[in-house]
C-alpha cells in the first residue's frame, strides 16, 4: 500500500455510513462519511492558511470527537504529519503532572502547530501556534478549489508510547507501512465490507487509532465510538453496540473486560445477542486467564464465542500489533500465561538473551520484532529499554516462544532475576489474586537495595484501618514467591501511586520514590 491510501476514502465518501459518537452524557451523535470528509477538507484549507507546510508535524490534543477525525485527515491531506496526544480529563487522577508532561511531548515533537478544544493551561514551546478546533471548521469560505493540492508527507504518524516503561516518548512511522499495517490488521481480524466496529479506546492511543479507528475510518465501515470516560461510567452502553446495533470487531486491554465484569450484572444482559461479535482483540498489558474466562462466562450465555477473544501483543514502537490470536481461533495458556498468538503476515519474532543471541523456545528473554510496521526511530533517539536498531525493535518487554505462540511476561523492568529464574511483578500479583490477597488499587514492586532482592506490595489506603493478619499472609505469600527477598507491605495515601496516563503502574517509579526508602529502614 502506499501513503495516498490513507485517504483513500476521501475520494468518494459515503453518505450511507459513517461514525456514531458517543457523548458524556450517554447520547449518540452521528455523522457520515460524506460529512466527515467535508469537515476534513475544510480543516486541510485552514491548516494551509495558518502557515502549515508540507512535512510539519501538527499536533491533536482532542478527545474521541468530529473534530478528531476532521483534524488528523485534515492534517495528512493538508501534506504534514498528525501527531495526537492525550487531553486533559478534568478530575482524573492522571491530571496530575498532565502539563509538565505535555511540554515534554511538545518539545520533543516539535509541531509547527497544535489543534486543541480550548487553550492549554501552560503556553506553548516558542514557535508553536495555537489553533482551536472550532475556528478551525467555522472560519471557512467553502472554496474548494483552495484544497491542498499535495502529497500525503512520507512520515504518517507521530505516535506516543504510554510511558509504561519510563516517560512517554514519540516514535515516527511511515505512512506507506502504517497503510499496510491497517490492511493486515483488517484482515487478521476478518472485518470485510460491511463490518460494523465499535470503540471505547481513546484516540491518542495506538490501540484506538490505529487498531480501531483508521481500519473502520479508511473502509467507511460503520463505527461506534464512544468517549473513554463514558464507558468507565456506562460500560453496558458498549455491549450495547454488539448486542443490539450489530457491531462485530473491537479491542480493548485486558482491565476493559474486568471493569465491565465488576459493573454488568447478567440480568443486564437480558435481549441482548453476542452471537455475531466475532472478533475482540485483548491486549495492550498481561492478560489473566481468570479475566478471559469471566468476560466469557458473563456473556457465553447471550452469544459469545470463547473463540472471539483475541489475545494479541504490540506496543506504537510497532505501530500496533505484533502477534494475535487468529480470528476464529481459540486462545491457550502455559503456566498462567495466556498465549498472544503467533506474528502477523511480513513480521518476525525472536527471544533474545542479553548478549542479543536467539534462544530457544520456551526460555524466557526480551522480545525482538522485523516487520514493516517497525517504526522509523524515537524522536530525540532511542530510550534505553525500547530501542530500534539495525530494523529490529528490541521492546524491552520478556516473554517465551511456544510452538510459533507468544507468551508475553512483562517488562523486564519489571521483573528480577533471582537463583537463575525470572520473576515478574505480574507473576506475584497473580499470586496474591488467586489467594485473595490483593486488595484494589494496589501493585507489587521488584528491585535491588544494597542487601539483595525486594518485593513490596505497595496499595492505596482506601481508609480502612490497618489488618496486621493480612499484612502477614502477604508477607509470607512474597517471601514463597520471590524467595531470598526482603517483603514489605506499604500503605500510600489514594492517588499516591505513580501511573502512566494509560492508568497503569509505573512500577520503576514507584520503586524510587516509595519502595526504596522503606527497604532501607525494614519495617519491624
Amino acid at each position: 500500500m502506499s501513503a495516498a491510501t490513507l485517504l483513500s476514502w476521501l475520494e468518494a465518501p459515503s453518505t450511507r455510513t459513517g461514525v456514531n459518537f458517543g457523548t458524556a452524557a450517554g447520547d449518540w451523535h452521528r455523522l457520515s462519511y460524506a460529512a466527515l470528509a467535508r469537515a476534513s477538507r475544510t480543516t486541510a484549507r485552514s491548516l494551509v492558511r495558518s502557515g502549515v507546510r508540507a512535512g510539519d508535524t501538527v499536533a491533536l490534543v482532542l478527545p474521541s470527537s468530529p473534530a478528531f477525525v476532521a483534524a488528523f485527515f485534515g492534517t495528512l491531506l493538508a501534506g504534514a504529519t498528525p501527531a495526537p496526544l492525550a487531553p486533559p480529563v478534568a478530575g482524573a487522577l492522571t491530571a496530575a503532572g498532565y502539563d509538565d508532561r505535555m511540554s515534554a511531548l511538545l518539545t520533543a515533537a516539535r509541531p509547527r502547530l497544535v489543534i486543541a478544544e480550548r487553550p492549554p493551561a501552560r503556553p506553548l514551546p516558542p514557535g508553536v501556534a495555537l489553533r482551536l478546533a472550532a475556528a478551525l471548521l467555522d472560519g471557512d469560505d467553502g472554496a474548494e478549489d483552495t484544497v491542498p493540492d499535495r502529497a500525503p508527507a512520507a512520515l504518517g504518524l507521530v505516535q506516543f508510547t504510554s510511558g509504561s516503561g519510563g516517560r512517554a516518548r514519540g516514535v515516527a512511522l511511515d505512512a506507506a507501512a502504517l497503510a499496510g499495517h491497517v490492511g493486515v490488521i483488517r484482515d487478521w481480524l476478518g472485518a470485510g465490507p460491511g463490518t460494523v466496529w465499535a470503540s471505547w479506546l481513546p484516540v491518542h492511543h495506538d490501540m484506538g487509532l490505529v487498531g480501531c479507528l483508521l481500519g473502520a475510518v479508511i473502509a467507511q465501515d460503520e463505527l461506534w465510538l464512544m468517549p473513554p470516560e463514558a464507558f468507565v461510567r456506562r460500560p453496558l452502553e458498549y455491549l450495547r453496540c454488539f448486542g443490539l446495533r450489530g457491531a462485530a470487531v473491537s479491542a480493548t486491554p485486558a482491565f476493559g473486560l474486568d471493569h465491565i465484569v465488576r459493573r454488568v450484572r447478567p440480568a443486564d444482559l437480558a435481549g441482548l445477542d453476542f452471537s455475531g461479535w466475532h472478533s475482540l482483540v485483548v491486549g495492550a498489558e498481561r492478560i489473566p486467564p481468570a479475566t478471559l474466562r469471566g468476560f466469557h462466562r458473563l456473556l457465553g450465555p447471550h452469544g459469545l464465542r470463547r473463540g472471539a477473544l483475541l489475545p494479541a501483543y504490540g506496543l506504537a514502537e510497532a505501530s500496533l500489533a505484533v502477534t494475535g490470536v487468529r480470528h476464529g481461533q481459540q486462545w491457550t495458556e502455559e503456566k498462567s500465561v495466556v498465549g498472544c498468538g503467533g506474528p502477523l503476515p511480513g513480521t518476525t519474532v525472536r527471544i533474545v538473551g542479553d548478549d542479543g543471541r536467539t534462544l530457544p523456545d520456551r526460555t524466557v528473554g526480551e522480545i525482538a520484532v522485523r516487520g514493516p510496521q517497525v517504526a522509523l526511530g524515537h524522536l530525540g533517539g532511542d530510550p534505553r529499554d525500547t530501542r530500534i536498531t539495525g530494523g529490529e525493535l528490541r521492546t524491552g518487554d520478556a516473554g517465551f516462544l511456544a510452538d510459533g505462540q507468544l507468551f508475553v511476561h512483562g517488562r523486564i523492568g519489571d521483573g528480577l532475576k533471582v537463583r537463575g529464574r525470572w520473576i515478574f511483578a505480574e507473576d506475584v500479583e497473580q499470586a496474591l489474586r488467586d489467594a485473595g490477597l490483593l486488595p484494589p488499587r494496589a501493585t507489587v514492586v521488584l528491585g535491588q537495595d544494597a542487601t539483595g532482592p525486594v518485593t513490596a506490595l505497595v496499595a492505596e489506603d482506601g481508609g480502612a484501618p490497618p489488618d496486621p493478619a493480612a499484612d502477614d499472609a502477604v508477607r509470607r505469600l512474597l517471601c514463597r514467591t520471590v524467595p531470598g527477598a526482603d517483603a514489605l507491605v506499604l500503605r500510600t495515601g489514594r492517588g499516591a501511586l505513580a501511573r502512566t496516563p494509560s492508568g497503569k503502574p509505573r512500577r520503576r517509579a514507584i520503586w524510587h520514590t516509595l519502595v526504596q526508602p522503606a527497604a532501607d529502614h525494614p519495617q519491624p
